[in-house]
């Protein structure tokens, strides 16, 4: 094979850390079955990241190769997730088809990268960083025009400091006028009770989630 025609190869996958089927941890649709694409790489370090796996490495895959995996499990709800599944540009390709097959379609974002390319269809679960993620300063506040309703705003918590932080930005773009806002307590470290507290003391109309999945299956628990 030529060099040329190996990069053509490689420009038609995508690097998949993991494919797998479970319960769906966050967002709204938690509890639901859902299948999993995991994609590998992401331009992002969070300070509290579950999945450094994701970094590096990975299976390249094609389109048809993911599809026919996904078509194993019985569920139409597929989240993409990553690592950051927006920078690969044949994901979109992969979410557009999804949906055209009948799929749900989830994308799990970081929050730094232009959405716009985004199938409208697909729902998007946007986090925006917090202090304490190190990562405040990457966040793509532009992105907030371009989110359509049904999209879902993530804000993980990990102390009061994150919480102040998040609640103005809450206020202050109306975020919950137009989208279901999440607060997530960072595992082992932000109380989900305390949070759950500071919550109801403002009365601010946001939706406590906890990772579901970790509930279950534990926090060191790969492919659930």
């Amino acid at each position: 094979m030529t060099s040329t025609a190996a990069t053509d190869r490689r420009s038609e996958t995508l690097p998949v850390t993991e494919i797998f089927f479970s319960i769906q941890g966050e967002s709204s649709y938690s509890g639901q079955p859902c299948a999993f694409v995991r994609l590998t790489g992401c331009n992002l370090r969070c300070s509290y990241c579950d999945t450094e796996y994701a970094f590096e490495g990975g299976a390249a895959m094609s389109l048809p190769e993911i599809t026919a995996q996904l078509e194993q499990y019985p569920t139409d709800l597929v989240e993409i997730t990553g690592g950051e599944p927006l920078l690969h540009s044949l994901a979109y390709t992969l979410v557009r088809r999804l949906l055209d097959a009948g799929k749900r379609v989830l994308i799990e974002t970081g929050g730094s990268l232009d959405i716009r390319p985004v199938d409208p269809r697909a729902v998007l679960i946007y986090d925006i960083k917090c202090p304490d993620s190190l990562m405040e300063g990457r966040n793509r506040w532009e992105n907030l025009d371009h989110l359509r309703p049904h999209d879902e705003i993530k804000f993980v918590i990990s102390s009061r400091n994150d919480y102040e932080w998040a609640r103005r930005k809450t206020l202050d773009l109306e975020l919950t006028r137009r989208h279901l806002v999440l607060f997530s307590p960072e595992w082992n470290r932000m109380d989900a009770a305390r949070l759950a507290g500071w919550i109801l003391e403002d009365g601010l109309p946001v939706r406590i989630q906890v990772q579901l999945h970790k509930i279950i299956w534990g926090a060191e628990a790969r492919g659930v």
